[in-house]
C-alpha cells in the first residue's frame, strides 16, 4: 500500500518514534534518513503530522519550518529528481526526542485508522500528471503556511492538506487526492482573504 519500503502510515509513525526514543534530540536529517531519501510522500505526511501535533506544532515558527521542508523536498520532484536533498542548515535543525515521541504517540491512533481506510483506487489521479498535480498542491499549501501561522488554528488546515497530499502519494489513493485538492482550494481561499 505504501511507496518505497513502507507498508503503512502507522509504520512510518513507528519508525520515526523509534528514532526519537533513542536520542535526546532528533534532527530533520536523521528523520529523513529514517524514512528514506526517495520518500516524497512520507515527507509531506511528516510535515503535516508535526504541524498538526499540539506538542510540537504550537512552537512558533514550526509551521514555517515544515513549509520550507516541503518546498525544498517536493519542488525538485517537479524536475524528476529521485532523491531528497535538504541544505545542511535545515537538516541540522532538531527537536527534542521526548517531545517528538509524545507527538507521534498522539498521532498513532489516527495513523492506524487511516491505514484501514486508504487503498489504491482511481489510480489516474496519483500517477503521471496526477502525481505532479499533488506535488503542486503541496507546494501551494506550503507557500501559504507562513501567512496562516498568524491565524489561530489555520495552520492545522494546512497540516491536514499536506497529510492528504502525502497520503494520496503513499497509498496511491485517488479519493484522498481529491480530498487533498479540496484542502488546497480551501487554504488558498483563506490565504487570499487574509492577504486582502
Amino acid at each position: 500500500m505504501i511507496d518505497e519500503e513502507l507498508t503503512g502510515l502507522e509504520q512510518l509513525v513507528d519508525r520515526i518514534r523509534d528514532r526519537a526514543r533513542s536520542s535526546p534530540t532528533v534532527s530533520i536529517g536523521e528523520i529523513l534518513d529514517t524514512i528514506g531519501t526517495r520518500s516524497y510522500g512520507p515527507v509531506m505526511v511528516l510535515a503535516g503530522l508535526i504541524t498538526a501535533a499540539p506538542v510540537i506544532g504550537d512552537i512558533p515558527g514550526m509551521p514555517t519550518l515544515m513549509a520550507l521542508l516541503v518546498l525544498l523536498t517536493t519542488g525538485p520532484m517537479l524536475f524528476r529528481q529521485e532523491h531528497i536533498w535538504v541544505p545542511r542548515w535545515l537538516a541540522g535543525r532538531s527537536v527534542a526526542g521526548p517531545k517528538l515521541t509524545r507527538a507521534l504517540e498522539w498521532s498513532r491512533p489516527a495513523a492506524r485508522w487511516l491505514d484501514r481506510l486508504v487503498r489504491p483506487r482511481l489510480a489516474v489521479l496519483v500517477h503521471g500528471p496526477g502525481l505532479y498535480g499533488l506535488v503542486v498542491c503541496s507546494i501551494a499549501i506550503a507557500l501559504t503556511m507562513p501567512v496562516l501561522e498568524f491565524i489561530p488554528f489555520s495552520a492545522n488546515l494546512a497540516a491536514f492538506g499536506l497529510l492528504a497530499c502525502g497520503l494520496a502519494i503513499i497509498a496511491r489513493d485517488g479519493v484522498v487526492a481529491l480530498l487533498a485538492l479540496a484542502f488546497t482550494l480551501s487554504i488558498a481561499v483563506l490565504a487570499v482573504r487574509v492577504l486582502l
